[in-house]
């Protein structure tokens, strides 16, 4: 097992995390609720491993940033980033609050169709849009297409000529930005796959306005995500405003600029990321430029929104070492923490187990992965079998994220709204894990 992952403060206590999640509160008798609504209940019912999303936290939040930019001065269209979390009931809650949606797929386009949001309103974004995806994107009639190289550029071009449309496009470029943040999203950095490389910009958009199907309307930028300063975001805005203001010097018009997302949350202990701070910094270096302004939020919405609910199979007692806690979750469900390292916070759901002593313990999952694990030699209160637990902060890259490795069914997921819950996607059957595969005749019936 990889050495564990060492902080320069102690673990949060559960008191330290629900003062950070206020989204959650501790009943001295029915425990870790959320919305009013007692986490147990639902794991009595529904059973775990479960997500449950707080519909009241989703629209808190998006109302919370919609507001930073009107209280800067901005008129910004905010484009939720699907990828995030994907589930309709979410994309329907988040456009009913006035986002649209930004895509990556063509299923993630029909998604937000789906769930009600105009094609007016979904940007599409990616490295590698295929034909059929240009071709829907087309079709649907979306605001805008983020192309990020030349190659794409020329097939968008005839694409459009062909079905005699004409696409609204923003160059995605790679202002070479660290955004200070995990290596596996960062995205603003040379060597990056995302982007049109810094100095080509220009020439390519120049190549932009001239091909048919194509308006040029701007540029687009995401250096990252789980950004927390200011400093990134202002760093890359910079370079952006320069890139549009040499782009009018050379006679080019510029109407749009799409600032992309990023905004961090805190899940353990390094604060969150400001909305008012993001918002001045657009404001900054952005403010004075008289084009439509785009954001893509996605983790900071969605991420604190959600819980995971897991109950503890066994616990392994290791002879001088923490103790191995196994739950019933694991990295098929919640995949960020063996991907990224990534740290989310355990809170147990009864209010004994809440306040019991404290123990260093390593959380981990059944899947036959050593990577499926969830904290390493965390200091936790003491939990036994049969204790139930939620993993903090999953309600972006949690369950769009789950697979059915280890023949594991997708977990169910609940959604929470002002007391009431509801059941949004069902728990996968085992015999639905093979509902779709065939056996050849020649094998089942060899000659």
């Amino acid at each position: 097992m990889a050495e564990p992952i060492s902080f320069s403060t102690p673990d949060p206590t559960v008191r330290e995390l629900l003062a950070t999640h206020p989204q959650l509160t501790l009943d001295v008798q029915c425990g870790l609720m959320m919305e009013g609504v007692p986490l147990s209940a639902i794991a009595d019912e529904v059973g775990t491993p479960c997500w449950v999303m707080s519909a009241g936290t989703l629209r808190a939040r998006a109302q919370r940033l919609s507001g930073a930019m009107m209280q800067a001065g901005l008129s910004v269209s905010s484009h939720f980033a699907v990828k995030a979390n994907d589930h309709l009931a979410i994309l329907k809650i988040l456009a009913k609050a006035g986002l649209g949606a930004d895509v990556v797929s063509a299923g993630e386009l029909l998604r937000a169709r789906r769930a009600g949001i105009p094609a007016s309103r979904i940007v599409f974004s990616g490295v590698g849009k295929t034909e059929a995806e240009l071709r829907l994107a087309l079709a649907e009639g979306i605001a805008q297409v983020n192309v990020e190289s030349a190659e794409e550029l020329e097939i968008l071009s005839a694409l459009a000529v062909e079905c005699r449309r004409e696409m609204t496009v923003l160059l995605r470029v790679n202002p070479d930005v660290d955004a200070g943040t995990h290596a596996k999203i960062t995205t603003g950095v040379a060597g990056n796959k995302f982007g049109v490389p810094w100095d080509e910009a220009l020439a390519l958009y120049r190549h932009a306005a001239g091909l048919p199907g194509i308006r040029a309307a701007g540029y687009a930028m995401h250096i990252g995500s789980q950004i927390l300063a200011a400093a990134p975001f202002r760093a890359a805005y910079a370079r952006l405003a320069a890139l549009v203001r040499a782009t009018r010097e050379a006679g080019l018009a510029v109407s749009a600029v799409d600032c992309g997302g990023g905004l961090g949350i805190c899940y353990r202990d390094e604060g969150e990321g400001s909305p008012d701070v993001w918002a001045g910094v657009i404001r900054a270096e952005l403010g004075d430029l008289d084009v439509r302004l785009a954001i893509e939020p996605g983790r900071w919405i969605a991420a604190p929104a959600g819980v995971l609910l897991s109950t503890v199979v066994l616990r392994k007692a290791v002879t001088g070492e923490a103790p191995f806690i196994v739950l019933d979750a694991a990295m098929n469900d919640l995949l960020r923490p063996s991907l990224y390292d990534a740290w989310h916070g355990i809170v147990p759901l009864s209010p004994r187990d809440a306040v019991a002593a404290a123990e260093t313990a390593t959380i981990v999952g059944p899947v036959c992965e050593s990577g499926d694990t969830f904290a390493q030699e965390r200091v936790l209160p003491r939990l036994e079998r049969g204790a139930r637990v939620a993993v903090l902060d999953t309600g972006a890259y949690g369950a769009v994220m789950s697979s059915t490795y280890n023949a594991r069914p997708l977990a169910a997921e609940v959604l929470v709204d002002g007391g009431r819950w509801s059941v949004i996607r069902p728990r996968q059957s085992v015999e639905a894990l093979w509902a779709g595969e065939t056996i050849p005749d020649w094998i089942k019936h060899p000659a």
